[in-house]
């Protein structure tokens, strides 16, 4: 047999302990790598969400300046329409200057309630108009947008302050109540609807007015009248007042109706002389404007009840639709 291997006593324990370290010292290295690779993925990470943030902000900042269409925010410089008056100048007015009583109308065009007393009354208040008996002053609101969100009210009342511009007022305003939409479908919250419905009325779809009505010219000051509107007390849209008395949905215990509303301004002008029969400028009345209601809507004999004048067949309101007032949801706060 051979020889066996000198062993000398203490090589082999340092040679394995010496493994040992190394093989430490090799684990602790990869360690020190993997710690360092978590920290720079959690830098990245961080960076990612700092930019995503970031990001984030420039596109709500920017949405928030923007409207359907291209528009921008109410921000801007407050430009009323052409030919308004009163307080800071928030009633677009339509009859003679000089005549002897002033229906004052607070309205949204997103309003069911609006649009029925516009559609009973319309004949009716034209005649008093063009007679020189009384001067209407309308001011624009938007509780519908507030209340059930959209911004059909904010500009379809921008595009109708487009449409003062042009002297074509009363005409637009009565295409807009004629064809308006269902209270909960936003349509007029599309500037490229209400231009299609400018068509309606000769002269008015011109450059200058689709101009205005994309660019949000009076945004600013449909805004005001709303703030207008919410700190005048009112119950809600359509608010009707005679001379500042209100009419609607009745003057004292007498209901409104087109004989009763002519009454009450024959009364409330008694003596006096009417004003000049044809209307003041901007905002005459233009050829076009309807003068009657279109097929389906209310007759004009009594105030809107529940959606419907007196004398059709009952129809079931609106959730929350209530006679007196536009929708008791759409109340000012």
């Amino acid at each position: 047999m051979g020889a066996s291997p000198v062993r000398f006593a203490g090589v082999s324990e340092k040679n394995q302990e010496g493994k040992r370290t190394a093989r430490e010292r090799l684990a602790q290295e990869r360690e020190r790598q993997r710690s360092q690779d978590r920290r720079r993925r959690t830098m990245i990470v961080a960076a990612a969400v700092v930019c995503v943030l970031g990001l984030a902000a420039v596109i709500g900042v920017i949405a928030a300046n923007t409207k359907s269409d291209g528009k921008k925010s109410t921000a801007g410089p407050l430009l009323a329409p052409t030919g308004t008056e009163g307080k800071d100048k928030l009633a677009i007015p339509v009859g003679a200057a000089d005549a002897p009583s002033t229906l004052t109308v607070w309205e949204d065009f997103r309003c069911p309630a609006c649009a029925a007393f516009e559609n009973s009354f319309r004949s009716t208040v034209h005649e008093l108009e063009g007679s020189g008996q009384i001067r209407v002053q309308y001011h624009l609101a938007t509780l519908i947008d507030h209340n059930l969100g959209g911004s059909g009210s904010l500009h379809a009342a921008n595009a109708a302050g487009c449409a003062q511009d042009a002297g074509k007022f009363p005409a637009y305003h009565d295409v807009l109540y004629t064809n308006q939409p269902k209270e909960t479908d936003d349509a007029y919250g599309k500037n490229s609807k209400l231009i299609e419905l400018a068509q309606k009325v000769p002269g008015l779809d011109t450059a200058a007015f689709r101009s205005c009505v994309e660019e949000g010219k009076h945004d600013s000051w449909v805004t005001k009248s709303n703030d207008a509107f919410q700190k005048g007390g009112f119950n809600g849209t359509p608010t009707v007042q005679l001379n500042g008395e209100s009419v609607f949905p009745q003057k004292g215990s007498e209901q409104i109706s087109p004989a009763n509303l002519k009454k009450w301004v024959a009364e409330a002008n008694k003596g006096k002389q009417p004003g000049a029969a044809s209307p003041s400028k901007p905002g005459a009345a233009t050829p076009g404007a309807p003068s009657s209601p279109p097929a389906g809507a209310p007759a004009e004999d009594g105030a809107p009840k529940h959606g419907r004048a007196p004398g059709t067949a009952p129809k079931k309101a609106p959730a929350g639709v209530h006679p007196s007032k536009a929708v008791p949801a759409h109340e000012a706060p």
